[in-house]
């Protein structure tokens, strides 16, 4: 199974954000690296995306630096892909996880679901107080390669950007281990 984005489609309906949702799939961050503040889902084809607003008051782990940086946008980009998942399994949104329960979600969140690989490019300073975020699927397939154990193999794209002009984006894909 592969779902592929088709540009021309017309998205179906926005699921605004869910306050119960978020909260939960924000449970393993500790208090302070809880960045995500809102998330709204939107698919078409199988694939789903989100737009996101994100604040960080203060770095978890480093003097200010002023700007966004590249451990801060992974953090981000965690949470909004997390939130993502758990909302496109909610509401059977995602190819390869049509079988997929919240539960099965809770369960694979921290040990199955790996960024086999991710790159982020900044082209101008965001502003780390306030700035918005996007994550779409562009593709999830399903492999055993050899007769391995299967996994969903996923490509993403994701974007950063500010009121003040400020941009980031980059490519992460994923792995989803353990899925039987």
């Amino acid at each position: 199974m592969t779902a592929t984005a088709d540009p021309a489609a017309e998205p179906r309906a926005a699921h605004e954000t869910d306050e119960e949702l978020l909260a939960r799939v924000l449970v393993p961050y500790k208090a302070h690296c809880k960045y995500l503040l809102s998330a709204v889902v939107t698919a078409s084809d199988g694939l789903s995306s989100a737009r996101c607003e994100f604040a960080i008051p203060e770095s978890c782990y480093i003097d200010d630096t002023g700007h966004l940086n590249s451990v801060e946008v992974n953090i981000a980009y965690n949470q909004m892909m997390y939130y993502l998942v758990a909302k496109s399994v909610q509401e059977k949104l995602l190819t390869g996880f049509e079988d997929w329960t919240l539960d099965d979600f809770w369960r694979h969140q921290l040990p199955d679901i790996l960024i086999a690989r991710f790159a982020s490019q900044f082209r101008r300073p965001v502003n780390p107080r306030s700035f918005a975020g996007e994550m779409e699927f562009r593709s999830v397939t399903r492999r055993a390669p050899g007769g391995a154990d299967p996994f969903l193999h996923a490509q993403t794209v994701h974007r950063y950007w500010d009121a003040a002009g400020g941009r980031c984006d980059g490519e992460a894909t994923l792995a989803f281990v353990n899925i039987g």
